[in-house]
Order: C-alpha cells, then sequence, then structure tokens
C-alpha cells in the first residue's frame, strides 16, 4: 500500500486473478484493496517488532488522549463459550483458517431471500439488545455473553466464534478501535464509544450488522463522529438499487466525510454475504474506478469506518483488533441489504 508506514502491520497480497484465497491467518473481513495493483489483500498475523511493541504497547499505554481518555489497551480474554450440539455451524467452525471472500454474487431466489430477512432481523435484535448493556463499569466480555446467550437461544449461532480462530461471539471496538475488537476484561468508561458487530448463522445463512453506541456522557466531537458515519451508511443505501456501480457507494462516503474532513480507512471493505459469511462483490467505502453493478436479489454488506484523525490503521499482535494509528477516534455502521426493483431493502432493521 502506498504511504504504508514502518509502525504499521505489514500487508501481503492473497488473492489472485481468480479470487481464490491462499493465506490461512485469521481475519475477519480485513481485507485491503489495493487501487493502483488492482486487487484485493488480506492481512497477515504479524508480531510487533521492538520499536512497535515499545511504542504501543509499553510506553503510551498510560497515554491520555486529547487530555480526556487513556490509549486503548488489552485486557484479560475469558475461554471461548460453548454452542449446544444441535445448533448448526458454519463451515469454517473449528477449520481455523480464514475462508477469505467466495468468487461469485450472493443472489437469492424467494426462499433464501426470506432466509436472509430472517437472520438480519436476528442479528438487528441482537445488536440493539448488545446497545442497553452499554453502560460504564460493564465489560465487552459481559456484552459477549449477553450476545452469545441470546443468539444461541433463538437457535442461531454467532457467526464471528471460529472464524479463522477468531476467540469471541461478537466484536466490540471502542474508541480508536476500527474494527474487530475482541470482548475483554476491560470495563467501559463514561464518555467511551463502542462498535457492537454483530452476525448470525440461522438456518444456513447470515445476517451481519453493527452500530457505535455511546457510553455515559460522550463529547460533542465524538457525537458528530458517529452521527455522520451513521448518515454516510445511510445515504450510500438510497442511491442502491439493480444496475447501480458500486464505486458510487464509494463516492457518496468518501464526499460526506471530506465535508467534515473525517479520515475513510481504506483497508476494510464491505462484502457480499448469505450462505457464506463474505463473498463477492468487495465494496469500498472510498472514491474508486472499480468495475461492477449490483444484481436484483443480490445481499451485501455496506460499512464504513470514519475517523476523526488518521486513518492509518495499526494491528495489534492479538492478529485481530485494529486501532488508529494515532489513537483518534474511529466509527462504524453497517447493514446488510437486498436489492430489490425498487432499490434496497435493509434486512437488518428491526
Amino acid at each position: 500500500m502506498a504511504g504504508v508506514k514502518s509502525l504499521q502491520p505489514r500487508l501481503i497480497s492473497s488473492f489472485l486473478g481468480n479470487n481464490s484465497i491462499r493465506s490461512t491467518q485469521p481475519l475477519i473481513h480485513l481485507f485491503r484493496f489495493d487501487l493502483g495493483r488492482r486487487h484485493v489483500s488480506m492481512q497477515l498475523s504479524r508480531t510487533f517488532s521492538g520499536l512497535t511493541n515499545l511504542l504501543f504497547n509499553r510506553r503510551n499505554e498510560d497515554e491520555v488522549i486529547d487530555g480526556k481518555r487513556k490509549r486503548l489497551r488489552p485486557g484479560n480474554v475469558s475461554p471461548r463459550r460453548p454452542v449446544p450440539d444441535h445448533i448448526t455451524k458454519p463451515p469454517y467452525v473449528d477449520s481455523f483458517k480464514a475462508p477469505g471472500i467466495s468468487s461469485g454474487l450472493e443472489v437469492h431466489d424467494e426462499k433464501g431471500i426470506e432466509c436472509m430477512r430472517t437472520s438480519g432481523k436476528l442479528a438487528a435484535r441482537v445488536r440493539e439488545y448488545a446497545g442497553t448493556l452499554v453502560k460504564p463499569g460493564v465489560t465487552t466480555d459481559e456484552i459477549d455473553e449477553a450476545v452469545h446467550n441470546m443468539i444461541i437461544e433463538n437457535g442461531a449461532y454467532p457467526s464471528p466464534l471460529g472464524y479463522g480462530g477468531f476467540p469471541k461471539s461478537v466484536c466490540t471496538s471502542v474508541n480508536e478501535c476500527i474494527c474487530h475488537g475482541i470482548p475483554d476484561s476491560r470495563p467501559l468508561e463514561d464518555g467511551d464509544i463502542i462498535n457492537i458487530d454483530v452476525t448470525v448463522y440461522l438456518n444456513g445463512y447470515h445476517g451481519d450488522t453493527s452500530a457505535t453506541f455511546f457510553c455515559g456522557n460522550v463529547d460533542e466531537k465524538a457525537k458528530k463522529l458517529v452521527e455522520v458515519t451513521k448518515e454516510s451508511l445511510d445515504k450510500a443505501i438510497s442511491i442502491c438499487g439493480p444496475g447501480v456501480e458500486y464505486k458510487k457507494i464509494g463516492k457518496i462516503i468518501h464526499d460526506l466525510a471530506d465535508k467534515h474532513r473525517y479520515g475513510v480507512v481504506r483497508q476494510f471493505v464491505g462484502h457480499g454475504v448469505g450462505s457464506v459469511f463474505h463473498a463477492d462483490p468487495v465494496v469500498l467505502h472510498f472514491r474508486n474506478n472499480e468495475a461492477g453493478r449490483m444484481v436484483l436479489n443480490q445481499t451485501f454488506t455496506i460499512e464504513p469506518m470514519l475517523t476523526i484523525g488518521s486513518r492509518n490503521p495499526v494491528m495489534w499482535d492479538d492478529n485481530w483488533t485494529v486501532v488508529t494509528e494515532d489513537a483518534s477516534l474511529s466509527a462504524q455502521f453497517e447493514h446488510t441489504i437486498l436489492i430489490t426493483k425498487d432499490g434496497a431493502e435493509i434486512l437488518t432493521n428491526c
């Protein structure tokens, strides 16, 4: 990637022209798009260099950002939660291999559409329930436990659990965490923002959604970032429909972000979703000239990530958690949508 700084994770291509995945390292829709080389890559797991470890794991662990909050640091991760045997699991569970993006669009018949609506509705309900738990003093591990229990009580499987070795049932990304935060023992603090990313696997179909929530008294700077990020998703969905170019999604999001002087994270993308967790198309959230048009009855996610400061990501040595390199705040919203003859139906609304 052009302009990759020495403190950022090393990025290695793992896709060929036929989109077949060669990497077996764990990631959950962590895909990098290199516009110049016109291919998709995955970030591979890495060990921080001694310098990066010094800067991010030791020296800065108690650094105060903007005179208010401490730089995010990892807590303790509890053991993986069990799933009853009667619940159908996705094929990738326990393989410890990231399946990557499957070639081919997720286009559905009427039965498939109804299954997508059902899984999407459950994902939305879980997301909103999780949001009610966001309070100072609550740990992200407690949120994970509640999400896990609600999903399995509804006969579904928490899609992140076991995806390429991911150890939890939901992603919880606090403050400067861009995405894929692992729930742990850190209590939420007054003024935090937290993205909760929920995916459920029900009747053979995934419903994928996320939202960013306020914890206690959040300052106006953080509120505005969250509100604009939500607006960018809404605007992107509003222009979707059969025959619409995917690149229009990136333009409308990027234009709004520029208006408010926010960064648009480029390394992480929306994706087709349905009977597989990640499928074509790769949905870019920034301006691009990539080819491709939306198709009737297809499903995919749009999930913009905006930042107040640097848009460059740094991956922790857990190989999952991704934070902004300058510890500036990041927000994200995500919906799964269905392309209909009249435009787009949001499948992950309550």
